[in-house]
């Protein structure tokens, strides 16, 4: 079969024009989450072990279920400096961090972590602010105030949440959490640290055991604006001290 003939020049020098304006269009496009460009986890930017971990993590992002799948070693995320699988993005200015946390399989450590965490950098005795849900069920806002300091937290009264939101408005960041279905409700706990623009903000898994591994999915995972509601006084609630220096979230009724 012939071939057809060549296009006029005519007719190359229209079809160009017509085709650049065209392509700088396409190429000036944001890129979906979804499209996972290289190195990113849905909606993050990275995944990095911190400290001197003893095994390689591991992240998985889901589409279809929109689920993250992180694995982490570490012997803690404690004392003066961190261990720990994290996915992060870059973000600025007052914002918040919410998810489904579920730890995987039947570990007897009762110590692993799975963390929201809003981290200054990602060396590991960085300032950060977490939520660490704990393998035996504790939920507490734990922080480290200055670079290298030591790690202290305020225990939640709810046990073995479902989920967990952080916000981050001015220099303090709030904890809401819930057991239930019901939307996350402020816990009383909060605590001032002052993060520079830009830091760091994702997900994290820490085994609490350095030869070994842990899994921790997240499941609705939100980033978006701060909650005004997070930093509203809260009737009925109280802070106990601790014999070692940290602080535990005590519930009374409003009566």
């Amino acid at each position: 079969m012939p071939s057809a003939p060549p296009l006029p020049r005519s007719h190359n020098h229209h079809l160009i024009r017509f085709l650049a304006p065209l392509a700088a269009l396409l190429a000036a496009l944001p890129v979906s989450a979804d499209s996972n460009p290289p190195g990113a986890v849905g909606i993050f930017t990275g995944r990095t072990d911190i400290g001197a971990v003893g095994q390689p993590g591991s992240a998985v992002y889901d589409p279809v279920w929109r689920t993250y799948t992180v694995t982490g070693s570490g012997a803690d995320m404690w004392e003066r400096s961190d261990m720990a699988g994290f996915v992060w993005k870059s973000a600025s200015g007052d914002l918040s961090i919410a998810a489904d946390i579920l730890l995987v399989g039947t570990s007897d450590q009762p110590h692993r972590k799975a963390c929201l965490i809003i981290r200054q950098d990602l060396t590991p005795d960085s300032p950060y602010v977490d939520v660490a849900v704990h393998g035996y069920g504790l939920a507490a806002l734990q922080y480290r105030a200055a670079t290298g300091d030591i790690t202290r937290e305020i225990q939640s009264d709810v046990a073995t949440p479902r989920r967990v939101r952080l916000d981050k408005i001015g220099d303090t960041v709030y904890l809401s959490i819930t057991a239930d279905d019901s939307d996350p409700k402020p816990s009383g706990a909060s605590i001032k640290v002052a993060f520079k623009d830009p830091f760091y903000i994702g997900l994290a898994a820490c085994a609490h055991d350095n030869t070994g591994l842990e899994t921790a999915l997240f499941k609705q995972v939100e980033i978006g604006p701060a909650s005004p509601a997070a930093a509203a006084p809260q009737p009925g609630l109280k802070l106990e001290v601790l014999p070692d220096g940290n602080h535990r979230v005590v519930r009374s009724t409003p009566q």
